[in-house]
Protein backbone atom coordinates (compact mmCIF):
# COMPACT_ATOMS: atom_id res chain seq x y z
CA UNK A 1 0.00 0.00 0.00
CA UNK A 2 2.57 2.41 0.55
CA UNK A 3 4.17 1.73 -2.77
CA UNK A 4 1.02 2.02 -4.34
CA UNK A 5 0.82 5.79 -2.31
CA UNK A 6 4.02 6.93 -3.67
CA UNK A 7 3.50 6.01 -7.39
CA UNK A 8 0.19 8.00 -6.85
CA UNK A 9 1.55 10.73 -5.06
CA UNK A 10 3.94 11.16 -7.82
CA UNK A 11 1.22 10.80 -11.13
CA UNK A 12 -0.34 14.17 -8.90
CA UNK A 13 2.72 16.14 -8.40
CA UNK A 14 2.64 18.55 -11.51
CA UNK A 15 -1.03 18.19 -11.18
CA UNK A 16 -3.87 21.10 -10.13
CA UNK A 17 -5.00 18.78 -6.92
CA UNK A 18 -1.99 20.26 -4.93
CA UNK A 19 -3.77 23.68 -5.89
CA UNK A 20 -6.99 22.74 -4.27
CA UNK A 21 -5.71 21.00 -1.47
CA UNK A 22 -4.33 24.80 -0.39
CA UNK A 23 -7.03 26.89 -1.71
CA UNK A 24 -9.59 25.34 -0.45
CA UNK A 25 -8.93 26.03 3.65
CA UNK A 26 -7.14 28.77 2.96
CA UNK A 27 -9.64 30.69 0.67
CA UNK A 28 -12.55 29.75 3.96
CA UNK A 29 -9.84 31.52 5.93
CA UNK A 30 -9.32 34.66 3.80
CA UNK A 31 -13.32 34.81 3.29
CA UNK A 32 -13.68 34.89 7.24
CA UNK A 33 -10.29 37.58 7.57
CA UNK A 34 -12.61 39.31 4.98
CA UNK A 35 -15.51 38.97 6.88
CA UNK A 36 -14.20 39.88 10.32
CA UNK A 37 -12.45 42.63 9.14
CA UNK A 38 -15.24 44.23 7.24
CA UNK A 39 -17.78 43.85 9.78
CA UNK A 40 -14.48 43.61 13.09
CA UNK A 41 -16.86 45.75 15.86
CA UNK A 42 -19.94 44.08 15.32
CA UNK A 43 -19.04 40.40 15.65
CA UNK A 44 -16.10 41.20 18.29
CA UNK A 45 -19.05 42.18 19.99
CA UNK A 46 -21.80 39.93 19.34
CA UNK A 47 -19.00 37.10 20.17
CA UNK A 48 -17.68 39.35 23.26
CA UNK A 49 -18.36 36.45 25.43
CA UNK A 50 -16.35 33.92 23.55
CA UNK A 51 -14.61 35.10 20.48
CA UNK A 52 -12.28 31.78 19.37
CA UNK A 53 -15.75 29.83 19.73
CA UNK A 54 -17.48 32.48 17.66
CA UNK A 55 -14.64 32.47 15.19
CA UNK A 56 -14.94 28.57 14.63
CA UNK A 57 -18.09 28.47 14.17
CA UNK A 58 -17.97 30.89 11.20
CA UNK A 59 -14.77 28.91 9.91
CA UNK A 60 -16.96 25.72 10.40
CA UNK A 61 -19.71 26.36 8.41
CA UNK A 62 -18.05 28.08 5.56
CA UNK A 63 -15.89 24.90 5.23
CA UNK A 64 -18.44 22.33 4.76
CA UNK A 65 -19.75 23.10 1.46
CA UNK A 66 -15.69 23.89 0.23
CA UNK A 67 -14.96 20.29 1.68
CA UNK A 68 -17.96 19.05 0.08
CA UNK A 69 -17.18 20.55 -3.19
CA UNK A 70 -13.32 19.87 -2.76
CA UNK A 71 -13.15 16.00 -2.04
CA UNK A 72 -15.74 15.93 -5.50
CA UNK A 73 -12.92 17.61 -7.61
CA UNK A 74 -9.88 16.30 -6.10
CA UNK A 75 -11.86 12.47 -6.27
CA UNK A 76 -12.54 13.07 -10.17
CA UNK A 77 -9.06 14.21 -11.02
CA UNK A 78 -7.36 11.27 -9.35
CA UNK A 79 -9.54 9.08 -11.28
CA UNK A 80 -9.08 10.99 -14.59
CA UNK A 81 -5.07 10.61 -14.85
CA UNK A 82 -6.05 7.06 -15.31
CA UNK A 83 -8.84 7.90 -17.45
CA UNK A 84 -7.20 10.58 -19.47
CA UNK A 85 -4.08 8.15 -20.35
CA UNK A 86 -6.25 4.95 -20.74
CA UNK A 87 -3.85 3.64 -17.92
CA UNK A 88 -6.50 1.46 -16.33
CA UNK A 89 -6.30 -1.80 -18.21
CA UNK A 90 -1.96 -1.10 -17.72
CA UNK A 91 -2.89 -0.59 -14.20
CA UNK A 92 -4.97 -3.33 -13.42
CA UNK A 93 -2.30 -5.51 -15.58
CA UNK A 94 0.13 -5.37 -12.81
CA UNK A 95 0.84 -7.79 -10.41
CA UNK A 96 -0.89 -5.78 -7.70
CA UNK A 97 -4.77 -6.59 -7.03
CA UNK A 98 -7.71 -4.80 -7.71
CA UNK A 99 -8.55 -4.27 -4.07
CA UNK A 100 -5.11 -2.58 -3.73
CA UNK A 101 -6.14 -0.23 -6.67
CA UNK A 102 -8.98 0.58 -5.44
CA UNK A 103 -8.09 1.17 -1.70
CA UNK A 104 -4.81 3.29 -3.26
CA UNK A 105 -7.32 5.57 -4.75
CA UNK A 106 -9.52 6.04 -1.85
CA UNK A 107 -6.39 6.41 0.71
CA UNK A 108 -5.18 9.45 -1.76
CA UNK A 109 -8.42 11.06 -1.41
CA UNK A 110 -8.55 11.12 2.41
CA UNK A 111 -4.71 11.94 2.95
CA UNK A 112 -5.22 14.96 0.01
CA UNK A 113 -8.15 15.78 2.42
CA UNK A 114 -6.86 15.36 5.57
CA UNK A 115 -4.09 17.96 4.32
CA UNK A 116 -6.39 20.04 4.00
CA UNK A 117 -8.27 20.12 7.45
CA UNK A 118 -4.91 20.46 8.66
CA UNK A 119 -3.84 23.44 6.89
CA UNK A 120 -7.73 24.93 7.80
CA UNK A 121 -6.63 23.80 11.19
CA UNK A 122 -3.35 26.12 10.88
CA UNK A 123 -4.88 29.32 9.30
CA UNK A 124 -7.60 29.23 12.15
CA UNK A 125 -5.15 29.46 14.20
CA UNK A 126 -2.84 31.79 12.52
CA UNK A 127 -6.13 33.93 12.17
CA UNK A 128 -7.21 34.21 15.20
CA UNK A 129 -4.09 35.58 16.57
CA UNK A 130 -4.24 38.10 13.69
CA UNK A 131 -7.61 39.07 15.15
CA UNK A 132 -6.33 39.71 18.42
CA UNK A 133 -8.63 37.30 19.95
CA UNK A 134 -5.02 35.85 21.69
CA UNK A 135 -3.24 33.12 21.47
CA UNK A 136 -5.48 30.71 24.29
CA UNK A 137 -7.18 29.08 21.78
CA UNK A 138 -9.33 26.35 22.86
CA UNK A 139 -7.45 23.08 21.11
CA UNK A 140 -9.76 20.80 21.68
CA UNK A 141 -13.14 22.62 19.87
CA UNK A 142 -10.77 23.74 16.91
CA UNK A 143 -9.78 20.01 16.29
CA UNK A 144 -13.13 19.08 16.52
CA UNK A 145 -14.22 21.76 14.18
CA UNK A 146 -11.08 21.26 11.76
CA UNK A 147 -10.94 16.92 11.47
CA UNK A 148 -14.77 15.98 12.86
CA UNK A 149 -16.26 16.93 9.56
CA UNK A 150 -13.42 15.35 7.81
CA UNK A 151 -14.13 12.15 9.33
CA UNK A 152 -18.08 12.47 8.94
CA UNK A 153 -17.60 13.20 5.47
CA UNK A 154 -15.90 9.92 4.68
CA UNK A 155 -19.11 8.27 2.94
CA UNK A 156 -19.10 10.77 0.31
CA UNK A 157 -15.42 10.56 -0.55
CA UNK A 158 -15.89 6.82 -0.85
CA UNK A 159 -19.21 7.41 -3.33
CA UNK A 160 -16.94 9.94 -5.31
CA UNK A 161 -13.92 7.93 -6.02
CA UNK A 162 -16.18 4.86 -6.86
CA UNK A 163 -18.54 7.16 -9.11
CA UNK A 164 -15.27 8.88 -10.73
CA UNK A 165 -13.52 5.27 -11.62
CA UNK A 166 -15.82 3.22 -12.56
CA UNK A 167 -17.20 6.16 -15.07
CA UNK A 168 -15.23 7.64 -17.60
CA UNK A 169 -16.93 10.51 -18.20
CA UNK A 170 -16.30 12.72 -15.21
CA UNK A 171 -19.27 15.08 -15.93
CA UNK A 172 -21.48 12.14 -13.90
CA UNK A 173 -19.59 12.23 -10.94
CA UNK A 174 -19.04 15.85 -10.79
CA UNK A 175 -22.48 16.58 -11.02
CA UNK A 176 -23.54 14.25 -8.48
CA UNK A 177 -20.84 15.55 -6.10
CA UNK A 178 -21.92 19.57 -7.14
CA UNK A 179 -25.70 18.48 -6.62
CA UNK A 180 -24.43 17.21 -2.93
CA UNK A 181 -22.98 20.20 -2.05
CA UNK A 182 -25.82 22.56 -2.89
CA UNK A 183 -27.98 20.16 -0.55
CA UNK A 184 -25.21 20.26 2.06
CA UNK A 185 -26.11 24.33 2.63
CA UNK A 186 -29.39 23.49 3.44
CA UNK A 187 -28.47 20.04 5.90
CA UNK A 188 -29.25 21.77 8.79
CA UNK A 189 -32.93 21.24 8.42
CA UNK A 190 -32.64 17.78 7.79
CA UNK A 191 -33.64 14.34 9.78
CA UNK A 192 -30.32 13.20 12.05
CA UNK A 193 -30.05 9.94 9.93
CA UNK A 194 -29.23 11.82 6.40
CA UNK A 195 -25.83 11.81 5.78
CA UNK A 196 -25.38 15.34 4.71
CA UNK A 197 -26.09 16.82 8.12
CA UNK A 198 -23.73 14.64 9.66
CA UNK A 199 -20.30 16.82 8.61
CA UNK A 200 -22.16 20.07 10.49
CA UNK A 201 -21.94 17.79 13.77
CA UNK A 202 -25.41 18.82 14.64
CA UNK A 203 -27.44 16.45 15.93
CA UNK A 204 -30.29 15.38 18.55
CA UNK A 205 -28.24 11.98 19.32
CA UNK A 206 -25.89 13.51 22.40
CA UNK A 207 -23.18 15.23 20.79
CA UNK A 208 -20.98 15.72 17.74
CA UNK A 209 -18.73 12.33 17.64
CA UNK A 210 -22.22 10.40 16.69
CA UNK A 211 -22.13 12.21 13.29
CA UNK A 212 -18.62 11.27 13.55
CA UNK A 213 -19.30 7.95 14.08
CA UNK A 214 -22.32 7.33 11.76
CA UNK A 215 -20.01 8.80 8.64
CA UNK A 216 -17.11 6.46 9.30
CA UNK A 217 -19.40 3.26 9.63
CA UNK A 218 -21.65 4.34 6.48
CA UNK A 219 -18.49 5.58 4.54
CA UNK A 220 -16.59 2.39 5.50
CA UNK A 221 -20.23 0.29 3.85
CA UNK A 222 -19.66 2.84 0.48
CA UNK A 223 -16.22 1.90 0.50
CA UNK A 224 -16.70 -1.71 0.94
CA UNK A 225 -19.97 -1.64 -1.74
CA UNK A 226 -17.77 0.33 -4.60
CA UNK A 227 -14.96 -2.13 -3.81
CA UNK A 228 -16.92 -5.02 -4.61
CA UNK A 229 -18.11 -3.45 -8.08
CA UNK A 230 -14.52 -2.18 -8.82
CA UNK A 231 -13.59 -6.16 -8.48
CA UNK A 232 -16.05 -7.44 -10.67
CA UNK A 233 -15.87 -4.53 -13.11
CA UNK A 234 -13.53 -3.87 -16.23
CA UNK A 235 -12.48 -0.38 -16.19
CA UNK A 236 -12.00 0.96 -19.50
Amino acid sequence: MGRILVSDLIKIRKKMIWFLVFFGPFGVIGLEALNFGIRYDYLTQFYKDDLWKGLLENVQAMAMPALMLGLTIVASMIANIEHQTNAWKQLIALPISKKMIFTGKFSLAALLLFASSTLLLLGTIILGIALKFGTDFPIILLLKISYYPFLAIMPFIALQIWLSIIMKNQAISLTIGIVGTVLSLYSTVMPDWMPYKWPTLINDWGGPIYSVIAGLVTGLAVYLLGLMDFVRKDVK
